[in-house]
């Protein structure tokens, strides 16, 4: 397919809108290497798949594409023996949880069509619950296994949990003992690296014994490790170190499991690359209110009220074009900006998008052909680099296309002969087109040349057309007229704007007499053609008046039936509620009758219903004092710890402020709290305790050589086109803590144009964001509006 026409008919911003809609790196790079194809069996088959994408959405709403992932560098290290880490077996449970997702859209298609390539698709996929639960209930996150992956893991955990408490009751006891107590500069534990230790004035560091591991900015304080509890923190050290081997085995154990379903892994990346494509080509469609063209190899062409994709749907003008049967060249004049460029490029993009096995927007009934060489000369070709001017630009290529088209190709020339002698562009333009006729191309070219109505008049096989131009708004219909020659609206248009009536005819006396009965005839054809335009709407409005009367009598009609009906209904009814009524009354008098034998013990089970009723009564005021209560936010917010113990470390929930636990609670709940600076009381029900020791260790070392390699590997921008905002907002999330972990200053977070929604509530979501600095919108080269960049603290 010639590159050219390619470029100047716009054919890679339908590419791009295409990319746009996929949901993972491989189906975007399928759409973004769609080229259009020469072999009609291969345009029908890719056009199939495009209509039972749109099939599946229109039945059963968008598919459940969330999760792709690209696995195909995760898969390659398993491959080569190595151990997957949290985050990426995250993405292969996704991957896995998409294709059982995907399969279950399918299967509830019960009416669906045998041959959708689609469903063929899905059911070539591979899932497998048991290693995709597996995962979930092993990986907490992208850096942390649950205690629950394995029993000696949570064994592990538990006794870590528990030496850190009987350190932290050791050293509480210290640090309150009468004896230790002046020596404090602070009744607290805390912690330096992976090691509990005490603050101790100054001048007293030799009181207590231990090891000295940290001091104060100001060096009033010195930070010891007492010897009492040296080999405890050693025995954690020794318990971490068993944790990382269990955890490491766990992962291999895992990274086995998908090494046992590798190929039907290998086989989904590629089936869900695929998938993404045809939906994405699907969404395009239904977008775009598209139909599938009917294909022929031809030359034969039918759009019916045809849209060009690339303009506003608000505004544009349809267009009914046809070629390729009795005619196979077409000559389109008008004036400028009267939509003649246009109407080019949207039977060239058209074709483009047909052939490419994309649906067109157009109407029900369009039919398309498939060319070999599609060529297109639009545009100012201008080369100040070649100097060469428009018109030898223009010809430059134009000797290029008659060299190659034949009679399977598609030519489009915009202004063919234009900026040369006008006499001799038009003598050139007919020329070119009388070649291009012969040859059996198929050509359509626009013009302003009133020789070139002439030649298409005289000419069996060309076929003249007109924009469409309202002389007394002085403005374009932008409607494409076929079989009308334009008609040169110079003298109107100027006589319009006030140009003397003595100029314009002293210039039509410049005019020839063939250039006057030429215009002349043009006049009478448009003035029979408006006429009868004008008749056809008038007959189509008796036509439509008709109908609606023979309507409204047929309504007549069947109203006099109903009301007929109507009334025996309502005398078969009154007769039958008299009926009724009579037998009602019978009722009553036997229902009073027993109502007075059973008058004097309903009144004694009426007083107890009574009492009942007050009980129950009570009870509901109970229940509503209760509910009033626990809605008072003393009586908790969270599960209330047990056994709370000074020099704890919890978080006051509703505070989210981190404490030291320095009275336990009392008879009431309320516990001392030190935050910061201050002592408070807080009840027992707002706080929860947190494990101080693993908080440290995951600031100053990350998690292991897991959150290790999480630094290293991590990338400068994160992609999240295509998910919706709540998805994108969890994956920002996750990768902005781990930016800042891996101490990343500047990130890029990939969002799209689009709508702009998705760019806006990423940007909320930055606002309030603890490691985010500032952020602003990418500048030219660094992706514009499409992509956010983010300073981080």
């Amino acid at each position: 397919m010639d590159e050219r026409a390619l470029r100047v008919l716009e054919y890679d911003k339908i590419i791009k809108k295409l990319a746009d809609m996929t949901a993972s790196v491989p189906g975007r790079e399928i759409a973004e290497s769609l080229k259009p194809e020469t072999e009609l069996s291969r345009v029908e088959q890719s056009l199939k798949e495009t209509s039972d994408g749109v099939s599946f959405i229109v039945r059963k709403g968008s598919p459940p594409m969330s999760g792709i992932h690209d696995l195909r560098s995760i898969l390659k290290r398993v491959e080569i023996g190595a151990i997957l880490n949290p985050g990426e077996l995250l993405k292969v449970s996704d991957v896995l949880g998409t294709c059982r997702r995907l399969k279950a859209y399918s299967s509830e298609s019960v009416s669906m069509e045998q041959d959708n390539v689609v469903t063929e698709l899905i059911n070539c996929l591979v899932s497998n619950k048991r290693v995709e639960d597996k995962i979930k209930m092993a990986v907490l996150n992208e850096e942390e296994l649950a205690d629950g992956a394995s029993p000696a893991l949570a064994d592990i955990r538990r006794k870590i949990k528990d030496a850190q408490n009987s350190i932290k009751e050791k050293l509480n006891d210290l640090i309150r003992s009468s004896k230790y107590q002046k020596f404090m500069q602070e009744a607290i534990v805390t912690m330096r690296g992976d090691r509990y230790v005490i603050p101790v004035k100054q001048e007293y560091r030799s009181e207590i014994p231990g090891l000295i591991h940290d001091a104060s900015a100001s060096g009033a304080t010195i930070f010891i490790e007492p010897m009492a509890v040296v080999e405890a923190n050693n025995n954690i050290r020794q318990l971490k170190i068993k944790e990382q081997a269990e955890i490491e085995r766990i992962l291999y154990e895992l990274t086995a499991d998908v090494s046992g379903i590798l190929d039907g892994l290998k086989g989904n990346v590629t089936l869900l690359a695929k998938l993404d494509f045809i939906f994405a080509k699907a969404k395009l469609s239904v977008d775009y209110k598209c139909v599938c063209p009917k294909l022929n190899k031809d030359g034969h062409i039918v759009i019916k009220k045809g849209r060009h994709p690339l303009l506003d749907p608000k505004t544009v003008v349809p267009i009914d074009f046809w070629i390729g049967d009795q005619f196979n060249t077409l000559v389109v004049t008008g004036p400028n900006t009267g939509g003649k460029t246009v109407t080019l490029k949207t039977v060239g993009l058209f074709t483009l998008m047909t052939q490419a096995g994309l649906h067109v927007p157009a109407n029900e009934g369009t039919v398309m052909s498939v060319f070999e060489k599609v060529f297109a000369d639009i545009g100012d070709e201008q080369s100040i680099e070649q100097s060469l001017s428009t018109f030898s630009s223009h010809m430059k290529n134009i000797v290029g296309i008659l060299e190659k088209a034949d009679d399977s190709s598609l030519v489009l020339f915009d202004e063919l002969g234009a900026g040369t002698d006008p006499t001799e562009g038009a003598a050139l333009a007919m020329a070119i087109l009388e070649c291009l006729h012969q040859t059996g191309t198929i050509t359509v070219a626009t013009t302003h040349y009133s020789e070139l109505k002439v030649y298409a008049i005289s000419t069996k096989g060309v076929e003249n057309a007109c924009c469409e131009f309202d002389v007394e708004t002085l403005k374009p219909t932008y409607k494409l007229l076929i079989g009308v020659p334009g008609k040169s609206n110079a003298f109107a248009i100027s006589k319009r704007l006030g140009l003397g009536e003595d100029i314009i005819e002293r210039a039509k006396e410049f005019l020839t007499q063939e250039d006057i009965k030429f215009e002349d005839l043009l006049m009478n054809i448009e003035k029979n053609r408006s006429e009868a335009e004008k008749e056809r709407i008038k007959a189509e409005r008796y036509r439509i008046e008709i109908e609606n009367l023979k309507k409204e009598l047929e309504e007549q009609k069947k109203k006099l039936e109903q009301q007929k009906e109507k009334l025996l209904r309502e005398a078969k009814e009154e007769a039958r509620k008299i009926l009724l009524n009579a037998k009602a009354e019978a009722e009553d008098i036997l229902e009073e009758m027993r109502r007075i034998e059973k008058e004097q013990e309903t009144i004694e089970k009426r007083k107890e219903a009574e009492q009942f009723k007050m009980k129950l009564k009570n009870r509901l005021n109970e229940i509503e004092d209760s509910l009033a209560e626990s809605a008072m936010p003393k009586h908790g917010y969270v599960k209330p710890p047990e056994n709370l113990k000074p020099g704890e470390s919890v978080l006051i929930v509703n505070l989210n402020q981190k404490g030291i636990v320095i009275n336990p609670p009392d008879h009431n709940g309320e516990a001392l709290v030190q935050a910061g600076i201050m002592k408070i009381n807080v009840h027992v029900t707002n706080l929860k305790r947190i494990d101080e020791q693993k908080e440290e260790i995951k600031k100053a070392m990350g998690i292991g050589k897991i959150g290790v390699s999480k630094a290293r590997t991590i990338s400068t921008e994160v992609d999240v086109r295509g998910q919706t905002l709540d998805e994108a907002i969890e994956v920002v999330d996750k990768y902005l803590d781990d930016a800042a972990i891996a101490g990343l200053k500047e990130i890029s977070i990939i969002h799209g144009k689009g709508t702009g929604v998705l760019r806006s509530g990423i940007h909320q979501f930055l606002k309030t964001n603890r490691h985010v600095n500032s952020f602003r919108l990418g500048k030219y080269g660094e992706g514009e509006t499409g992509v956010t960049i983010v300073e981080l603290n």
